[in-house]
């Protein structure tokens, strides 16, 4: 388990559903270490600004999270955490390892359009 304040995907049944019920959706799949806890805090500190994005985590190491290792986009990554971008239900960004919150909120801004009160 993950010890994040974010909501927790525990089964590829997980992820599914969330992204087929919401239309922007940023997934963290990692472990509780050094280059994935940073990430992890930034979604948990944006979450209230981005309103209209549903952020999740998903461990790594779940066998359930082959739904994310799988993915061709995440071919290639030496480094997690994984951080999926999804818009109505298609991968619309993938990165890896530690991201900054510049970084992030690029993205954020990017593929699901900067928040009004931004």
């Amino acid at each position: 388990m993950l010890y994040t304040n974010l909501k927790h995907l525990e089964s590829a049944a997980d992820q599914k559903k969330a992204i087929s019920e919401n239309e922007n959706v940023m997934v963290i799949c990692g472990r509780m270490g050094p280059m994935c806890i940073p990430v992890y805090a930034i979604a948990e500190e944006l979450e209230d600004d981005y309103k209209h994005v549903k952020f999740y985590d998903m461990e790594f190491d779940n066998p359930e999270a082959h739904v994310i290792r799988s993915l061709p986009e995440v071919r290639g990554f030496m480094g997690i955490s994984f951080t999926i971008y999804y818009r109505n239900g298609k991968v619309v960004k993938a990165t890896s390892s530690i991201q900054s919150r510049d970084q992030v909120k690029t993205i954020l801004d990017k593929e699901f359009a900067a928040p009004v009160n931004a």
